[in-house]
């Protein structure tokens, strides 16, 4: 019996094809990001608590700050609010007024999203700054590498063909078509262009603006304020860019369940990708 007698006529075949898709350099730098980032989000959000507004040039402006996450009493009772402008949105329970402990407790974010889940600055910045450090430290391994490789070049530019066909792989990804066989062995063009605004644009920002806050590095290199207009510029741009990170990864991660989470996972930890070859008969 031949392998095309074990398929009902019409039907197709999965063959598996694994292919070698990420270096042991990406995986690893893979998942100590994803560590990093985890921790400097929830900790980053512990510090926001201790002033929940954000400002911009050098000056804060604590009547009329641009964009403030607070609470007051509406009708004798308290209420939480984000404003925005002179917008104002109610979000009692989850940003301004939360539960801690079971208590409404005024909060710009809630415990559970902040790293210690109590208030508690100190440890927050402790955190924050030591998982900081090693975000930098590991980025700056996958960027020499990445360079010295031709990974960057190679992975997240999209070759002529892909830009001829953009609208093409647009469409198909909206429709959550993803390519299988020849055409998964490379990042498609929407992968290859988001990568590259995420690792080189996006995460470089995020880190520079961290750096602009500090008085000491500012001291050491002061063009840092110039770039930004100013250390309150600078804080809501790490803010911004922080969220930025958070909506890559939403969407990241649905994409990840929807095209195949074991296929996905696999080729994150082993770096065997199957690229799903598939072998019609003719009915």
């Amino acid at each position: 019996m031949s392998n095309d007698d074990a398929v009902p006529k019409g039907k197709k075949q999965h063959l598996v094809t694994l292919v070698k898709r990420h270096s042991v350099v990406v995986r690893v730098t893979h998942w100590i990001t994803v560590l990093c980032l985890t921790m400097l989000l929830m900790s980053g959000l512990q510090i926001f608590n201790a002033r929940p507004q954000l400002d911009f040039g050098n000056k804060t402006d604590f009547d009329h700050p641009p964009v403030a996450i607070d609470s007051d009493k509406v009708d004798g009772k308290a209420r939480g609010y984000v404003r925005i402008g002179v917008h104002r949105f109610d979000t009692t329970g989850v940003l301004g007024m939360s539960d801690f402990e079971g208590k409404p407790t005024e909060r710009a974010f809630p415990s559970w999203a902040t790293l210690p889940g109590e208030q508690d600055l100190g440890t927050g910045r402790a955190i924050h700054f030591t998982f900081a450090w090693l975000f930098v430290a590991n980025g700056l391994v996958y960027l020499v590498w990445g360079f010295a490789t031709r990974h960057f070049r190679r992975d997240f530019v999209p070759s002529r063909f892909q830009w001829r066909h953009i609208g093409g792989e647009i469409l198909d990804h909206a429709r959550l078509r993803f390519p299988k066989g020849e055409k998964a062995r490379q990042y498609n063009a929407i992968q290859k262009i988001t990568y590259f605004l995420v690792a080189l644009v996006l995460l470089p920002l995020l880190v520079v603006a961290g750096w602009t806050m500090s008085p000491g590095l500012d001291a050491a290199f002061p063009f840092l304020l110039h770039i930004f207009g100013g250390r309150q510029t600078a804080r809501s741009v790490h803010f911004f860019a922080a969220f930025g990170v958070v909506l890559f990864v939403l969407v990241h991660v649905a994409l990840v369940l929807l095209s195949g989470l074991f296929n996905n996972m696999r080729s994150m930890i082993s770096g065997w990708y199957d690229i799903g070859q598939e072998r019609g008969t003719h009915g």
